[in-house]
């Protein structure tokens, strides 16, 4: 009789450690109501969506700035573009994740908690007359010239501290 509690006692704990560990994997992401998710694993904040049209680098860096700042998020001032660390962040590795098609036809595995136009975006990160941008289509980045703006997209982001 004592085993037999003993056996249903670890059966429970056991289940409940598989519960608990499951709504642990699925919080990285809270929506905030406000057109924004906050990024638990990261400490930051993104925007649901991007900037809904091609864009190229210093425009994307004027409109995270300026233009994102003073409508959809108006109370947070500390937009900023994305380290391509963030980005890649956000690139979903799994086969069984099929992802979903975007507004200009390309296939993209982010996270469904944002929502891409198209799967080009710009990082903050540059040399000379060149930034990095990252394929969400197939998980890699490269660089291209800043005045370059077919299909890309500017994603905002803020540090939560």
């Amino acid at each position: 009789m004592c085993r037999n509690r003993l056996s249903s006692g670890l059966i429970i704990v056991t289940c409940i450690l598989l519960v608990w560990s499951a709504a642990l994997a699925g919080d990285r992401f809270t929506d905030n109501g406000d057109g924004t998710v906050t990024d638990l694993q990261l400490g930051v904040m993104w925007s649901k969506t991007d900037n809904q049209g091609d864009i190229d680098w210093k425009q994307a860096t004027q409109w995270v700035r300026y233009t994102f700042g003073d409508t959809l998020a108006k109370r947070y001032d500390n937009w900023r573009m994305p380290t391509l660390a963030e980005l890649q962040s956000l690139y979903v590795h799994s086969r069984d994740y099929q992802g979903y098609e975007t507004d200009c036809g390309q296939h993209v595995k982010i996270v469904p908690e944002i929502k891409l136009s198209c799967g080009w975006v710009w990082t903050s990160e540059t040399s000379a007359i060149q930034a990095h941008i990252f394929n969400f289509n197939r998980g890699y980045h490269y660089t291209d010239r800043m005045v370059h703006k077919k299909a890309y997209r500017a994603l905002p982001v803020r540090d939560l501290k």
